[in-house]
């Protein structure tokens, strides 16, 4: 055990640890695109496009330049435009939003649960209007949602489902992996997720070839042959460095989240302080601890105490999507979605990767549990 005088800080995320296991592996990889100056899509994007969607179980993937690009896309690609409306939790990054917003359409926010911390499947209905195109659930930090549950939304209201995995690769809802369940599944790939690329990237997932085909048209200028546009499009494709660096790390993947799950099991059997609350998660969510948020009621106070300690843990999202300032003409006020609001003030992250040490999480719950 540390003590407090010699213990190293604590970081919520630190990456360096993985990027030197793999560091050899990378750099290899790099110098093969160097050789092939295949930089800006090519072989090394679409050979991760074909691993990644083998990996979702799903027929196809389409890299491109980042995760919020990808929500972008694919809003386009469903047609959804101006006038339209789309569904949206009030608890997420501000991205999932963003997605809407870029298309001319409007984010419809709706409240979380009080234990899952995810959308409320039971306050969605209330928010459909005849503009309502679509519903976005997003798999928060890394546990899925509830995904039959919305799904049955959509479909009793012919609403498309689309999947924000931004956090989630290689999470699973009900023994499937996520990214395959709605029209289409967008992730990100930057550095500090699970799956993180050396540099910006993100991607989407379908089975529905037209989807595929159209996403690859809009990422690449509105283009299907050089020179030729078929509609107003975007640049908005994968590097090929990182879609090397991608294809290396995917194939640690699976080690690095079972070592987080590991983790979170400590800290869900081990943290047994009843000012701290985590996340709930039902039986059919197979998380894979992206973040690791729990709640309190004086969270000031248990920051200041934690930085006491040399630990430095996260904070994600101190403001609830409806109350951002960029949404103030939708007018929004406080007490609209009231679990999330309590979350963003009452949230922190705990440390969380799969380099953490044995005796670093043992430190952490040991301080956790003397607050």
């Amino acid at each position: 055990m540390y003590s407090v005088a010699t213990q190293k800080k604590i970081q919520c995320l630190d990456l360096k640890g993985q990027h030197q296991q793999i560091k050899k592996e990378v750099f290899e990889a790099f110098e093969k695109v160097y050789d092939n100056t295949a930089f800006s899509g090519g072989p090394f994007v679409e050979e991760f496009e074909k691993s990644f969607a083998s990996f979702c179980q799903t027929k196809f993937a389409v890299g491109v330049n980042n995760g919020t690009s990808a929500l972008h896309l694919a809003m386009l690609a469903l047609g959804i435009g101006s006038g339209d409306e789309v569904i949206v939790p009030a608890n997420t990054f501000i991205a999932t939003a963003w997605g809407v917003s870029y298309t001319g359409a409007t984010p419809v926010f709706v409240d979380c649960t009080s234990d899952t911390w995810q959308i409320d499947a039971n306050k969605i209905e209330e928010k459909i209007s005849p503009r309502t195109k679509a519903i976005v659930g997003v798999h928060l930090y890394g546990q899925p949602f509830d995904v039959d549950l919305v799904a049955d939304i959509c479909k009793k209201h012919h609403l498309y489902l689309l999947e924000d995995a931004a956090q989630a690769q290689g999470a699973e809802y009900k023994g499937l992996p996520v990214g395959g369940f709605g029209e289409m599944a967008c992730f990100s790939f930057y550095p500090g997720k699970n799956l993180g690329a050396c540099g910006e990237a993100g991607g989407i997932t379908t089975n529905n070839e037209e989807y595929y085909k159209h996403l690859l048209s809009l990422r690449n200028h509105g283009s299907k042959i050089r020179y030729y546009h078929d509609e107003i499009g975007f640049n908005m494709r994968m590097g090929g460095l990182e879609g090397a660096s991608l294809n290396v790390k995917l194939k640690y993947l699976e080690g690095w989240n079972n070592r987080r799950k590991e983790i979170a099991k400590r800290y869900q059997q081990d943290v047994n302080n009843p000012q701290i609350t985590v996340q709930a998660q039902p039986h059919w969510a197979n998380s894979i601890y992206h973040l690791f948020v729990v709640t309190t009621d004086d969270r000031d106070s248990l920051i200041k105490y934690l930085h006491e300690n040399n630990i430095f843990p996260g904070l994600h999202y101190p403001v609830p999507c409806h109350l951002q300032k960029a949404y103030s003409v939708l007018e929004y006020k406080e007490g609209d979605c009231p679990n999330a609001e309590y979350l963003a003030n009452h949230c922190l992250s705990l440390p969380m990767y799969a380099e953490l040490a044995d005796d670093e999480i043992e430190y952490v719950i040991d301080v956790l549990n003397r607050y």
